[in-house]
């Protein structure tokens, strides 16, 4: 595994590392992971390549065992903690850090058109990508095949998404649907019930957790962290549950809600 000691900060191998703004990472085709976890998930990911990891010299051990098994791996440059820290502008304490690159998004006819049971999340403007990250770690948990997203939703490549879905966003497959929500439409063709999660809901998730249309093809909604789900998103959901709560509390974070949803509909699945 042939390792590159970095030791000046202005180094253009590090070019990829000094600027770490999402924006501009994005416009450029790339995504930076932080910590091992993380990188590993990137080293092993089928979807995206790996561009460069940059690493403190004793966090190496945790990684070599992967680097050594790939049979062409990325540039690896090794710099100490501080240089790391002086590059990168922000407090650096996980050790490692790497470039991935976003490649050719997923179609969504490749994440929707799978035969047998299914079960995909589609998100309606979730901004932050801390909630973003959360429920593709939920997603991961629960076994949901995969994450559609409208525009306006935080960047699953984000290294905020990242670092909150523990690498989740590396693991499950995800597209952009636009137009949204006219897009929708191709679900019910493909065989989906479109289960739309909100507080006003009609029906208890306790009761489609327990209905027969958790065995086959389900797509569940989930709205913006403010002002929910728009009607417009709605008209295509053929039902709308709610999660039961106590008395005077009307929602709950989005991460959170969706979280307790799909855990219902996995035990329903199961």
């Amino acid at each position: 595994m042939p390792l590159e000691q970095v030791a000046d900060a202005l180094d253009p191998r590090l070019a990829d590392y000094r600027i770490l703004r999402d924006a501009d990472h994005r416009r450029r085709g790339l995504f930076v992971v932080e910590g091992r976890l993380a990188v590993r998930q990137l080293l092993r990911s089928p979807r995206f390549a790996t561009r460069s990891l940059l690493s403190t010299e004793s966090m190496l051990d945790g990684l070599r065992d992967m680097l050594e098994a790939l049979p062409e791996g990325p540039p690896v440059l090794v710099a100490s903690h501080e240089l790391i820290r002086q590059v990168v502008g922000f407090t650096f304490h996980r050790g490692c850090l790497a470039v991935g690159e976003r490649g050719t998004p997923h179609s969504v006819a490749t994440l929707i058109t799978p035969s047998g049971p299914r079960l995909i999340l589609l998100l309606e403007e979730l901004v932050d990508p801390a909630n973003v990250g959360a429920i593709f770690r939920n997603a991961l948990a629960f076994g949901a095949a995969a994450v559609l997203l409208s525009p306006g939703c935080g960047d699953p490549l984000a290294r905020k998404a990242i670092r909150a879905s523990s690498g989740g966003t590396l693991r499950v497959p995800f597209t952009l649907l636009d137009p949204w929500p006219e897009e929708l439409a191709q679900l019910e063709p493909a065989g989906y019930e479109v289960v739309a999660l909100a507080p006003e809901g009609a029906v208890d998730l306790g009761e489609v957790g327990r209905s027969c249309a958790v065995t086959g093809r389900l797509a569940l909604l989930v709205g913006n962290e403010g002002h929910g789900l728009s009607p417009d998103a709605r008209r295509f959901a053929t039902l709308t549950v709610r999660i039961a709560m106590a008395p005077g509390v009307d929602s709950l974070n989005a991460a959170t809600a969706c979280g307790i949803a799909l855990h219902h509909l996995w035990r329903g699945r199961r």
